[in-house]
């Protein structure tokens, strides 16, 4: 059955029932959705797995989940000796039901979890020695392995993708951004698309990446323009669970009462939140889920430097308003620069973009010149000429080297912004100490950006590495469980991406496969209780 992004409250509440009865083969009593105002009650469904955010992430662990398995391929050689004799001990197994642990065993790459790095050199062996080998898998769809989910998004399938700035090339190469069981190249082929070089516009990879849910059938499972307001647990007492629940605001650390008073007993996860309608207006409604995999990424709140005056309109924090601000005509006839801060890529995009619109630039930025964590001496120079163009002006055009204040570009390394001010002036300190004040049209500040887990008890801060800070993708990812991806301090709770610290889209494939190789185990081992009559629970089987 296929679903449209703009369904009618009706329409919603009656395809998760269509859809989820048809699947199980069940009567379905309930509806899945309930209103705000209603308490939840035993009786509603319950569906095995909820996955928040539809970008690459989610897309990936929709399709493992839809019961897509990846098999060594008949004809395939790994290039690597030891790995592919671990392949072929088992090739009548699929990945899946293989132990993760035992084959990402001794492999190295760019990701620090080992099962992106395994799925990766499966998908692109030797990619980062500069070979263009195809994957060693084949797919096998298997449908007696499918686990019905939902994935939940702001906008279409692709997530951010969809909003990234149009005139870019990816960092990545093409290949590198594509799913599993469909060529980009050849999506891009198939479409008439000019694919003029191995990177890729980010406008290409949405619509990849939109098509993909479409062929791939994976429709059902997707939920449109959905914004997600909490996610808490459900307790109950352990000695009577025909009552009430009890919310959140317990501590999971006292959940064993004092004497005279029963214990309390997680329970499965609450999911609430609104879908907005065609008319604007917004329909409430309810999930509950036995498992919440979390692939929201990392651009929902742009980096701050929490300084004086950055709140003012003309200090932006992303290249759209900035594009936007072009595009409005804002620079034309100003003779003050736009001044960007940030050492990043995003930053070299805005560089590149002011510098073609010639619009005079004062680039701030913390690190020296020579600092080897600059993204720019990870790059090969002839794959990426432009960012090392930028890097080259970081270099040979600074204002100790050139202090024409109507140069096209000045750069200011070692300096931090200390405030903005009202008339459109910026206060700047260089690492010895000495003040300097700038003139500037416009300022952008592009620092990278975070996840915004608002929607988790505390703002997710206490399932990262470093308890009760906010998660970033480097600095403080989520704590995982390096083959299973579950939290280590939340069961039930998986996070998968940028929210683990894999930035790229080749290796946030292997968090799907860890995930869905834990809920197979588990899925299977509940199947097994029910049929011997042990089991039960108020979750769908």
């Amino acid at each position: 059955r296929t679903y449209s992004g703009t369904e009618t409250e009706g329409q919603l509440l009656n395809s998760f029932v269509q859809y989820f009865g048809d699947s199980l083969g069940r009567k379905i009593k309930r509806m899945p959705l309930i209103e705000e105002t209603v308490l939840p009650g035993d009786s509603l469904l319950t569906l095995p797995v909820v996955i928040i955010g539809n970008g690459p992430s989610g897309i990936c662990l929709s399709y493992l989940l839809s019961g897509y398995r990846p098999y060594l391929s008949p004809e395939a050689i790994h290039p690597n000796p030891i790995l592919h004799t671990k392949l072929e001990e088992a090739r009548h197994l699929s990945i899946v039901d293989q132990d993760l642990e035992y084959l990402s065993e001794g492999l190295e790459g760019r990701s620090s979890n080992p099962v992106a790095v395994l799925f990766d050199t499966l998908l692109h062996p030797d990619a980062d020695f500069g070979y263009d080998y195809p994957p060693v898998l084949h797919w096998k769809l298997e449908q007696h392995n499918y686990i019905p989910h939902m994935v939940l998004g702001k906008g279409p399938p692709g997530g951010a993708w969809h909003s990234m700035e149009g005139s870019m090339l990816t960092i990545s190469f093409g290949d590198w951004m594509e799913l599993p069981g469909l060529s980009f190249k050849e999506w891009a082929s198939s479409k008439r698309r000019n694919i003029k070089s191995d990177r890729v516009m980010p406008e290409e990879i949405a619509c990849y990446y939109k098509h993909y849910v479409k062929v791939m059938g994976l429709q059902k499972n997707f939920r449109d323009n959905v914004y997600i307001t909490s996610v808490s647990r459900l307790y109950r007492e352990k000695e009577d669970e025909g009552r009430s629940h009890q919310n959140e605001d317990i501590s999971t650390q006292h959940l064993e009462m004092e004497d005279g008073q029963k214990s309390l007993i997680k329970r499965n996860w609450e999911v609430r939140g609104y879908q907005r309608a065609t008319d604007g207006s917004h329909v409430p409604f309810c999930l509950f889920a036995e498992n919440v995999a979390l692939a929201t990424g990392t651009f929902d709140s742009p980096g701050r430097l929490q300084v004086e005056g950055e709140d003012f309109p003309f200090v932006l924090h992303s290249m759209s308003d900035f594009g936007a601000a072009i595009s409005k005509g804002k620079f034309r006839g100003k003779a003050d620069p736009v001044l960007i801060v940030g050492a990043g890529l995003t930053a070299a995009d805005a560089v590149l973009c002011a510098y073609n619109n010639n619009i005079p630039v004062v680039h701030v930025f913390r690190r020296r010149v020579t600092d080897t964590s600059l993204i720019f001496k990870q790059l090969p120079k002839k794959l990426y000429p432009e960012y090392h163009k930028v890097y080259h002006m970081m270099c040979t055009q600074s204002h100790t080297v050139d202090s024409n204040p109507h140069s096209a570009y000045t750069s200011f390394p070692e300096h931090n912004v200390l405030s903005f001010k009202p008339e459109m002036k910026c206060v700047l300190q260089s690492a010895s100490g000495l003040k300097k004040i700038l003139k500037f049209s416009v300022a952008l500040v592009l620092i990278g950006s975070h996840p915004n887990l608002f929607f988790l008890k505390d703002q997710g801060h206490s399932i990262g590495h470093h308890s009760n800070q906010p998660i970033t993708c480097k600095g403080n990812p989520i704590e995982i469980d390096p083959y299973t991806y579950e939290c280590t301090k939340e069961a039930n709770l998986f996070a998968l991406g940028p929210l683990v610290g894999d930035n790229f889209v080749r290796f946030l494939k292997g968090g799907a496969l860890g995930i869905a190789r834990c809920l197979a185990i588990r899925q299977k081992k509940k199947h097994e209780l029910i049929e011997s009559g042990d089991g039960g629970g108020d979750g769908v089987p």
